[in-house]
């Protein structure tokens, strides 16, 4: 694929980047086809992303439609099919504001005002759209063969919510169309499996107003929330875990010494108690390391493995919160674990088999991460060099592929970050094991050793889900809201088919409650076939069992399988004991 660099040189494209520069002149073929609509049209950015393209654009009072969209999408069209050549150009800083000022375009000029006053600044031009960029471009409009625009919303001028809202236009674009069609599937999909939309139908959670970014979760979501919970405790008693709770709110002066309050203090909440500043919790590890200062230690019980499901909130903005992926209260499966240094790499191998059990048990492939030293870090070179090489002699150990991701550890510690990949192969961050030899010290945390001297612990902090209520987010898409029958809200619905076969129905139905199984009767005047589609669509439950009046006669069951669609008739105890080993296994 050919393009055009900013210099006029027209070159072959490094395959990496083809997708980049498809997206980016996309994004001008947009704003040309927006300006040709809207010639008014103000425009301020307009990048490429990983996800797409987007462009933000100033349309004064008007209030763009999904008709709309279509129009701008049909002129792209016109302009891909004119074929027009895109050239660049290249002006002095002072003849590019002029430039800019001529075409009344006032953010783009803004945007130079923060330029040096020697910057040499790049246009491209394709037919009359001129737009100020750093290319790379296509070589001609012809050239982008697949697109689609998305979707709109709104964006503030660089970010800033005490700007102007601006009208923010998403658009996709790829190699081809068949290319384009596959995403568009699977985004067809995705918005089917929308937590957000399942969670609604099939009465898991809520949100409110007057709790934005709080989420209610409802008697059947708080069935999910608690199955999670048992096999959270399960296999952490089994690991040798012992469990903690800390408060929610405590002082700013112990934030001040974790360092949280130098580094995290705009993501969190405050308060004042008796005249003295407090914050409420964004993170449980303080706490935990209050637990561990409570008493003196010897090297004889480490390591000492403290979990804790902490509820933890964080500040996030408006703007960015989106369902149970980004709330403003959580909670964190953490775990922190002190250890000598001698300990470290088996520590961090048990977490490791621990967070691949989990995920191994939901299904889920994986990828690992070694995120580094940030520049806001606190801690000498030396302490986060040994942290480093722990982390990375743990991951080799293991035989573990990983690729570094540079900067982007915790600000007292390197990290070991889990991408697990879900069914539509789309990938999310949720366990991390990171390695802190900071907090110990600020906290002057100590343990006796084998010669009666005073020694420095280290301290592991990890999560294996990331948050309870993120991962319930994740599973209800991962699985569509069709929960393995160990997780799900309803596990068994109880379907009568008349009120002749009411009565022995309710009985199956308390028998069922009796052995604890999570159950629902459904005995209204409706046909059995709707009785069925709702309990298959919405409640999305593993099992109905249908009673008829056969069924009543001789005391048996008809048993739909959600995974089969099939249905067959057996006993009620054989149902009951297949149910409870499918529970008990976690099947």
């Amino acid at each position: 694929m050919k393009v055009i660099e900013r210099d006029g040189i027209v070159k072959e494209c490094e395959p990496e980047q083809e997708l980049h520069v498809l997206r980016h002149t996309a994004a001008h073929v947009m704003a040309q086809a927006i300006k040709r609509i809207y010639p008014e049209a103000d425009f301020a950015f307009g990048p490429a992303t990983e996800r797409g393209f987007y462009y933000d654009v100033d349309l004064g009072d008007i209030k763009l439609t999904d008709e709309d969209l279509l129009k701008i999408e049909d002129e792209m069209h016109s302009i891909v099919k004119e074929n027009l050549p895109i050239k660049p150009f290249i002006l002095p800083r002072e003849e590019a504001a002029e430039l800019l000022k001529e075409r009344n375009e006032k953010y783009k000029l803004e945007h130079i005002d923060d330029l040096p006053e020697d910057a040499v600044i790049s246009f491209y031009q394709q037919g009359e759209y001129i737009d100020m960029c750093v290319g790379p471009h296509l070589c001609y409009t012809k050239a982008l063969k697949a697109f689609k625009i998305t979707q709109q919303s709104g964006a503030y001028w660089r970010g800033d919510k005490n700007n102007k809202m601006l009208t923010r236009i998403n658009g996709i674009a790829f190699k081809n169309q068949s290319e384009l069609e596959e995403y568009l599937k699977l985004r067809e999909e995705a918005e089917r499996r929308d937590h957000r939309k399942i969670g609604k139908e099939m009465e898991l959670f809520m949100f409110s107003d007057e709790g934005p970014g709080f989420p209610f979760f409802l008697p059947k979501g708080m069935e999910v929330k608690n199955a999670l919970i048992e096999y959270w405790h399960e296999i952490h008693a089994r690991s040798g875990y012992s469990e903690v709770s800390t408060p929610m709110i405590m002082s700013r002066s112990l934030w001040e010494t974790s360092g949280h309050w130098e580094h995290y203090k705009d993501n969190m909440y405050t308060t004042q108690i008796d005249g003295e500043d407090y914050c409420v919790k964004p993170m449980n590890c303080p706490g935990g390391v209050l637990v561990y200062r409570s008493r003196p230690h010897s090297y004889r019980e480490l390591p000492i493995r403290l979990g804790e499901l902490g509820l933890v909130h964080r500040h996030e903005m408006r703007g960015a919160l989106h369902g149970l992926f980004r709330v403003r209260c959580f909670t964190q499966d953490d775990a922190h674990i002190f250890m000598t240094k001698e300990q470290i790499t088996d520590e961090i191998a048990g977490v490791i088999n621990l967070i691949n059990e989990v995920y191994t048990k939901f299904g889920f492939k994986y990828t690992v991460e070694l995120s580094t030293r940030p520049e806001d870090s606190m801690g000498s070179d030396e302490d986060w060099d040994n942290a480093t090489n722990a982390l990375i002699t743990a991951l080799e150990n293991q035989g573990l592929e990983y690729a570094v991701n540079e900067g982007d550890g915790a600000f007292y510690g390197p990290k070991i970050d889990f991408h697990l990949e879900d069914s539509l192969g789309r990938t999310w961050q949720c366990g991390t094991i990171q390695l802190d030899f900071q907090m110990p010290l600020n906290f002057q945390l100590e343990y006796i050793d084998e010669n009666g001297s005073k020694q420095r612990p280290v301290m592991i902090h990890r999560v294996c889900f990331g948050s309870i209520e993120r991962f319930i987010g994740i599973l209800t898409e991962h699985y569509a809201g069709k929960f393995p029958v160990w997780l799900a809200p309803v596990q068994v619905k109880v379907l009568s088919v008349s009120d002749k076969s009411l009565e022995y129905a309710e009985k199956v139905y308390n028998k069922l409650s009796e052995l604890g199984i999570r159950c629902e009767l459904d005995s209204r005047n409706e046909k059995i076939g709707y009785m069925i589609r709702e309990a298959r669509q919405i409640d999305r439950v593993p099992y109905m069992l249908i009673i008829g009046g056969r069924e009543a006669e001789n005391e048996t069951v008809s048993v739909r399988d959600r995974a089969t669609d099939q249905t067959e008739s057996m006993s009620f105890q054989e149902f009951a004991e297949r149910i409870q080993n499918e529970t008990a296994k976690r099947l």
